[in-house]
């Protein structure tokens, strides 16, 4: 869907569908609603007074202008209570509008205006970044094979905007956050991919492009690099696929930063996993090719970052392997060591993020970061502690757990801090190794973080459980349909402009 804006009156633009709003509560419209209302002879006000519509949230009106308008359609969405209204409920009602639009045959095009920037006073840059958001995240369609033809549905929607003084920043807002949107979508495509298409030579190659278009940069090892380095815990867990692992490394440099410590992600990007010897029940497996969503988030974040060119150093580094269960996987009871040196004995095949994950905790030492957030799709646990409202925080830094705190209520990727009490450790001592890499069944979640932490390198950190936020089995409001989420992106994003 293109997105475009002009200035104009809304009753005159010609389009097939004209898109309007309303608070919850108001009787008598105003602005651009009672402008197209008064076109209708009062169609909207009679809706409200015969109960058909509330301006409520989540809910819309489609009607029929009869040739008292150049468009055929008006739709009317729901805003709420005007005093609850904010990004995230801007960003929502746009995904409604999106969504309506689509389900309308013969819709093409469409002319709105924007969203609480009129006579609810917000700003409209930020009300025309938060509809640029949630229109383009929810008009979002996933790779298909064969490919569908894109001239179905909705193509382009135009923000008609009355008072010329706001164009502008109209424009800059549009401009902010659909290339916000293009991130969280690369994300989306990365993670919706079938595993036989994307492995973690694909998925390097595919950062690689995308690095070339935004003027990252990118630097790629490969297992010979990984064996140099001493990253025996990635080595080991990639051992039983045919698939060599890679790490991708994007380094967001701007002018006036070079002597800045670097705030660096780090993603888990297991591309298929089976669980390897202690392989997992075929139910559900299919859903394992999204292992590789908190690998997507960061390459999807880094592409934000470098779009909207935020004035600070940020690095990301996606580290991509297939869990398989061949003649030379790695078994339990095996003991790896990593890069700094630390070993680790294997009680599960399956817990196998946490070990790629600390190779990178312990990589990127050299860079003396200014923090370092890692994103995993972990544990199933952690679904059974938050569901699919939140992903689990775990830090061993206050600063670090407020900065993600605040992105978290920006974004809208919620997050919910977690315990890390030093006696989680003694859930993971090993009487072989230094940790061993599985627990007992209770705290999982956060005896998998102390592993984590054990392998960081005294700089400030914070792990991201997003297991149960990265994948959806169904549709949530149009701003996140069926399928990957892209959660993270936009988290990891307002982390870098605001930390």
């Amino acid at each position: 869907m293109k997105l475009s804006v002009t200035q104009g009156n809304i009753a005159d633009f010609q389009a097939d569908c004209l898109v309007v709003n309303l608070f919850e509560g108001v009787t008598r419209p105003g602005g651009g609603t009672g402008v197209v209302d008064r076109a209708l002879n009062g169609a909207i006000q009679s809706a409200i007074a015969l109960g058909d519509f509330t301006g409520a949230a989540d809910t819309s009106l489609v009607l029929y202008t009869n040739g008292t308008l150049s468009a055929p359609r008006v739709l009317v969405v729901g805003l709420g209570p005007s005093d609850k209204f904010d990004l995230p409920a801007a960003r929502k009602a746009a995904a409604v509008t999106v969504t309506a639009l689509s389900q309308l045959k013969g819709v093409r095009s469409a002319g709105a205006i924007l969203n609480g920037a009129g006579i609810g006073g917000h700003d409209a840059r930020a009300m025309a970044e938060a509809f640029a958001l949630g229109g383009t995240t929810a008009a979002y369609e996933p790779p298909r094979y064969p490919a569908r033809d894109e001239e179905q549905g909705l193509q382009h929607c135009t923000l008609v905007e009355y008072d010329a003084a706001k164009v502008e920043a109209i424009r800059t807002g549009v401009e902010r956050g659909s290339r916000l949107a293009m991130a969280i979508g690369f994300t989306r495509d990365l993670v919706n991919e079938p595993p036989n298409h994307l492995f973690p030579v694909e998925f390097a190659q595919r950062a690689q492009r995308m690095a070339a278009d935004t003027g990252l940069q990118c630097e790629i090892l490969g297992e010979e690099r990984m064996r140099e380095l001493g990253m025996g815990l990635i080595l080991g867990v990639s051992r039983g696929s045919r698939h060599e692992a890679q790490l991708i490394v994007l380094k967001h440099e701007p002018a006036g930063t070079e002597e800045e410590p670097p705030l660096i992600f780090i993603g888990k990007g297991i591309t298929f996993d089976t669980g390897g010897i202690s392989i997992k029940p075929s139910a559900g497996m299919d859903e394992m090719k999204s292992d590789m969503a908190g690998a997507a988030a960061v390459v999807g974040a880094l592409q934000a970052i470098a779009t909207l060119a935020l004035p600070r150093k940020v690095y990301g580094l996606a580290i991509c392997v297939e869990n398989m269960p061949d003649g030379n996987a790695y078994r339990p009871s095996d003991v790896l060591t990593g890069i700094n040196g630390k070993t680790a004995e294997i009680i599960n095949t399956d817990a196998e993020g946490r070990l790629i994950l600390a190779d990178c905790l312990g990589y990127v030492k050299k860079y003396a970061p200014r923090a370092v957030v890692d994103l995993a799709t972990l544990t199933g646990a952690i679904g059974i502690a938050l569901g699919t409202q939140a992903a689990g925080l775990f830090t061993n830094d206050a600063e670090l757990e407020a900065g993600l705190v605040q992105a978290a209520d920006a974004s809208g990727d919620r997050v919910w801090p977690m315990p890390m009490y030093d006696e989680y450790m003694d859930d993971i001592k090993s009487d072989i190794a230094q940790v061993k890499n599985s627990g007992t069944r209770t705290g999982g979640v956060s005896s998998s973080a102390k592993f984590l932490e054990h392998f960081t390198e005294g700089y400030p950190w914070a792990h991201l459980d997003i297991a149960y936020m990265a994948l959806r089995g169904k549709g949530r409001g149009g701003f996140q349909p069926k399928g990957a989420t892209g959660y993270g992106v936009h988290l990891l994003t307002a982390l870098a402009a605001d930390f």
